[in-house]
């Protein structure tokens, strides 16, 4: 572009001189195409559009989200769930006005997957109870230590913020240190990037690339005019392109014919090589290929579909969970307070681990039959109304009550008996 005074738009670039009136060079905003596709690379959010990717953290995110995080209160042994906590709702909830539970733990466990560390503005009222928490962008945040030990947390999203840790949720993610967790862009960076330029060339040979369907040709002795070209590329394009005209039947005459063409050894490497990639950010995540689309048709059904889920629960999920379960334990709960009243902070994994109803009801009735839950205990699980008489402990096979069979009590049985 030309500025006033009419002299060519020329500045000094790197190490030399770029303009946005050099055809032969790609620019735009002083930025050639090649820059602009590294510094894409470059950017923490590129890698997030790669579908494995967004797949991968969709799942860890969103099954976290939908799990309730729940405060239980032990006392001489027994926990039970702390309803009258005042940090209850803001964890099971509604974190904050804007947000539900549900959208504000995904955004943590999101913030973890792709950052190693997520942050939340703590909001208290008079006597330092937690009454909100406001999720803070971790791509905004700087953490420092202070000579006297304490971390300082600063960030801005408009306006500039400087807190202490004690105002400030930190949950960071594997392999850190005390200010921050690992980032896992940063550190597979090159398979992320790899992945992206595989799907940049994909893209480009798709929008740019001469891949047609078939060949149209003649014989050998006979060519076609300027004029004839023109008029059977125009029919071509007007009856033949475009999904609706697909499948229409194709006259020709001349000796004109029409040989198919299959995919090109090329093309089919690319497939894999994309493929491979999509597998290799599973791995890096822990995901089962399986569980985001990736993988063989035998892992997608039947016991090799169960054992991914299985394995996703008991290695992918649960150190996850931990390390936010303790993380939140240790920075808003105080050390008095875990250890007077036994509290701690668990996600509830009821209803992940649920399976079909014969599995279910095989469970309930082993668990009644050997005294480890009551009926009504198994009813509540099923969102069933308890019943009379259900809140009693039975044991295998009698179904007397426990503490008769302990007593050695079985007088009712005996009477009815001889009667």
């Amino acid at each position: 572009m030309a500025r006033l005074s009419g002299v060519k738009d020329i500045e000094p670039w790197r190490s030399g001189a770029a303009s946005t009136e050099n055809g032969d060079n790609f620019t735009t905003n002083q930025v050639t195409l090649s820059d602009w596709q590294d510094g894409r690379y470059g950017h923490a959010n590129a890698a997030v559009g790669l579908s494995a990717t967004w797949a991968c953290v969709q799942l860890i995110a969103g099954t976290i989200a939908s799990l309730p995080l729940m405060i239980y209160r032990s006392e001489n042994g027994v926990r039970t769930v702390a309803k009258d906590h005042p940090l209850y709702f803001v964890l099971h909830d509604s974190p904050n006005f804007d947000q539900t539970a549900v959208d504000f733990w995904e955004v943590m466990a999101a913030s973890v997957e792709l950052y190693g560390n997520a942050y939340a503005l703590i909001e208290r009222r008079t006597g330092g109870i937690v009454t909100a928490l406001h999720p803070v962008r971790p791509d905004r945040m700087k953490v420092t230590r202070k000579l006297d030990g304490d971390l300082e947390y600063s960030w801005s999203d408009g306006r500039s913020y400087v807190r202490r840790s004690a105002d400030v949720l930190h949950i960071r993610g594997p392999l850190g240190d005390g200010l921050s967790g690992s980032s896992t862009l940063s550190i597979c960076s090159s398979v992320f990037s790899d992945a992206m330029a595989a799907e940049d060339a994909a893209g480009s040979m798709f929008r740019n690339g001469v891949n047609p369907g078939g060949v149209l040709s003649t014989k050998p002795d006979q060519q076609l005019s300027k004029e004839q070209r023109g008029d059977l590329e125009r029919i071509l394009q007007e009856r033949y392109v475009g999904a609706m005209r697909s499948g229409r039947p194709m006259l020709l005459d001349n000796g004109l014919t029409w040989q198919q063409l299959s995919i090109k050894p090329q093309d089919a490497q690319m497939l894999e090589s994309r493929k491979f990639s999509g597998e290799q950010i599973c791995r890096i995540f822990g995901v089962p290929p399986a569980m985001v689309g990736f993988g063989d048709k035998a892992s997608n059904w039947g016991t090799g579909k169960e054992a991914d889920v299985l394995g996703f629960q008991k290695f992918a999920l649960r150190k996850r969970l931990k390390r936010m379960e303790q993380s939140v334990e240790k920075q808003l709960i105080p050390l008095s307070e875990r250890r007077s009243q036994g509290i701690t902070i668990e996600f509830n994994l009821e209803g992940l681990l649920r399976g079909d109803t014969a599995s279910r009801y095989e469970a309930y009735e082993k668990a009644i039959r050997m005294g480890l839950a009551t009926r009504n205990e198994c009813r509540a699980l099923e969102n069933l109304p308890p019943i009379e008489g259900g809140d009693v402990v039975t044991v295998q096979m009698q179904d007397i009550p426990l503490v008769n069979a302990i007593n050695g009590d079985r007088n009712g049985q005996e009477n009815g008996s001889d009667s």
